[in-house]
């Protein structure tokens, strides 16, 4: 599939190295508050990391790839509870390579998840996949880990 018109999620949208990843989760499950963290520490390792779109994310499926970019009216812009919007550097495209899903507060992801939770597919193209619980220190190793695993597209 390529082309085509883009769709608009709700979630953010970042790059960690050379690996794009897709967050969604609820309203107030801590999506910006995963995307800082998770820039936060790839800066600390001297890692390339960089938000592309905060809360709107345009998807557009091109040449078997899942391209993410940000709502214009927000591109550069992240929330920040407690702050306000906060503008930072952001790259105007990337490609994805996973998605990052966070649990609603108080609900945990499955401890060994079933073969079909592992990947989804949007606009036609298979993403990895992982589940993590909200607001934990421990979810940002988790998805450190998950992103290393994933293989280049």
């Amino acid at each position: 599939m390529t082309g085509g018109r883009p769709v608009y999620c709700h979630g953010n949208a970042l790059v960690l190295g050379e690996k794009g990843l897709l967050l969604r989760g609820p309203s107030g499950s801590g999506k910006s508050a995963f995307t800082l963290a998770l820039i936060s520490r790839c800066h600390s390792r001297r890692d390339f990391a960089r938000l592309v779109a905060d809360d709107r994310v345009s998807l557009e499926a091109r040449n078997g790839r899942l391209v993410a970019r940000p709502h214009p009216a927000i591109a550069g812009a992240l929330e920040v509870r407690g702050l306000g919007l906060t503008r930072m550097e952001y790259e105007p495209a990337c490609v994805l390579h996973a998605i990052v899903d966070i649990c609603a507060a108080g609900a945990a992801p499955p401890r060994m998840p079933e073969e079909t939770e592992e990947s989804e597919v949007l606009l036609g193209i298979a993403l990895p996949r992982l589940c993590v619980e909200a607001c934990r220190e421990v979810s940002v190793a988790r998805i450190f880990l998950f992103i290393q695993s994933v293989g280049s597209i």
